[in-house]
């Protein structure tokens, strides 16, 4: 469950995340508010607009038509990988759908069941990208375009520390719907999980300069091996999420305490919480990262560096 994203936030999640994004019109405030609660938000729904050309879709989106009154999304995806964003509050996308759905997106839990219902507004629960694409099945989906969902859709999910099973497609919400058509949203998901283990660039977490190494001593007498210390391997980005129950979280917490790193007023606990992000948030800045390298999510190699003994 998360507050949505103010416009600002939004835009900027997006452009960090490395997309080209245009403003559409009066976006910040075309919305459906005034029929329905914006909110709490629980995931991201991809849709094709079966539609072709990127001015007439972006228009179309935002206005909607005589039976689907718009915004009809939040973010309009053309063939050249361009978001065009349209509204930052409700937006008539996903109608009414299967609320067993909901609930298995709230928990990140695969595999989805069968959308057998219509009983839940998905409006209020669901940012929505409409991607250019006639949905004939023979349409093509360009490299640029598949980029840009996944970009889009991982821009969320970081901004709220989503995995990627908070991501759906409209065909797995409501009964009926086939969109998107052209590429399956396991395949998507996959993409997406990839992204969020990376930095919001797409790169990987850069590596710094390590210390220069010592002159070696001279021998010493032998003396009995020590046991060789074990530690937890990286267990993801997506592992850190709010609400987050592990002795993992503990463990890493008295790291970053010994590290001089730790920003708690009690603990650290077993639950990610605020404090264990500020936590790790400094280790990354003494680390060396900046900005987004420094967001409190840990990366493979800031993760390797701390060395989190098994739990």
């Amino acid at each position: 469950m998360a507050t949505p994203l103010s416009a600002d936030r939004l835009l900027r999640a997006l452009r960090d995340e490395g997309l080209h994004v245009v403003e559409h019109r009066n976006w910040r405030t075309n919305n459906r508010n005034h029929k329905g609660p914006w909110g709490p938000t629980h995931g991201v729904m991809i849709h094709h607009t079966v539609s072709a050309g990127t001015a007439s879709s972006v228009e179309l989106c935002y206005n909607g038509h005589s039976a689907l009154p718009g915004p009809l999304c939040h973010g309009v995806i053309d063939k050249a990988g361009t978001v065009h964003l349209v509204s930052a509050g409700r937006a008539n996308h996903a109608g009414s759908g299967d609320g067993d759905v909901l609930q298995a997106v709230k928990d990140e839990r695969a595999p989805l069941p069968a959308d057998n219902e219509a009983d839940t507004d998905g409006n209020r629960y669901f940012y929505g990208f409409e991607a250019v694409n006639l949905g004939d099945g023979k349409d093509p989906w360009p490299d640029a375009q598949l980029l840009a969902i996944e970009r889009a859709a991982a821009a969320i999910c970081r901004a709220h520390g989503w995995s990627q099973r908070s991501v759906i497609g409209h065909l797995e919400w409501q009964p009926g719907k086939v969109d998107p058509r052209g590429f399956t949203m396991d395949s998507m998901r996959t993409r997406i999980g990839k992204r969020l283990d990376q930095a919001p660039d797409g790169s990987a977490e850069p590596t710094k300069p390590t210390t220069p190494t010592k002159p070696t001593p001279k021998p010493k007498p032998p003396t009995k091996p020590k046991p060789t210390p074990t530690y937890e391997p990286y267990p993801g980005a997506a592992f850190f999420k709010a609400g987050r129950r592990s002795p993992i979280v503990t463990a890493m917490g008295k790291r970053l305490v010994a590290e001089g790193c730790g920003r708690y007023t009690v603990g650290p606990g077993p639950a990610w919480s605020t404090a264990d992000r500020n936590s790790y948030a400094a280790w990354q800045r003494k680390l060396g990262y900046t900005g987004t390298d420094a967001n409190g999510i840990p990366g493979k190699t800031s993760w390797d560096r701390l060395k989190v003994p098994n739990v």
